[in-house]
């Protein structure tokens, strides 16, 4: 019954935030993966492909990421690969607060859904055209992170 009722609650954000963001005309590419059961395996990579045929855009690259409120962290470490057309790939480890020193969660919310858009890169152009992939992977200790609800990618044209 409560998985019901939460995923009920993850698919009426989702469309909120569908609404809300498809009137923002600086929107690129977005799209994210649903974890199974609500839970972020080591093992469950995400991979998202960015079409790029203009070499000279500038873009600002985001990941989003909801989570519940029982998600046990205040962090959150992430082993981002970014492979570009020509086959060469870059991997970077990043860390981002999910919640401040007095446990409140960052972000946008509702109910018991928190999501956060973090930056990743900003005023980037892609020099290659062709298919840019991101694969992300969670660089927590725990194999298995509980109340994440799903992870994404958004790409959005440089503003200042």
């Amino acid at each position: 019954m409560i998985r019901k009722t939460g995923s009920f609650n993850v698919l009426f954000a989702a469309l909120i935030i569908l609404v809300f963001s498809s009137c923002n005309s600086n929107l690129l590419y977005t799209d994210e993966v649903a974890m199974p059961d609500m839970t972020w395996n080591l093992f469950n990579n995400p991979e998202f492909s960015f079409p790029v045929a203009d070499t000279t855009k500038t873009t600002n690259v985001f990941f989003t990421i909801r989570t519940g409120s029982q998600y046990p962290f205040s962090n959150i470490f992430l082993f981002v690969t970014t492979f570009s057309p020509d086959g060469k790939s870059i991997t970077d480890t990043l860390e981002y607060k999910i919640a401040d020193e007095k446990g409140n969660w960052l972000g946008k919310g509702f109910g018991d859904i928190h999501e956060l858009k973090l930056p990743y890169k900003q005023n980037v152009f892609f020099p290659l055209k062709g298919t840019y992939r991101f694969r992300i992977q969670h660089g927590m200790r725990a194999g298995d992170l509980k109340d994440v609800y799903d992870v994404g990618l958004r790409i959005e044209k440089y503003s200042q």
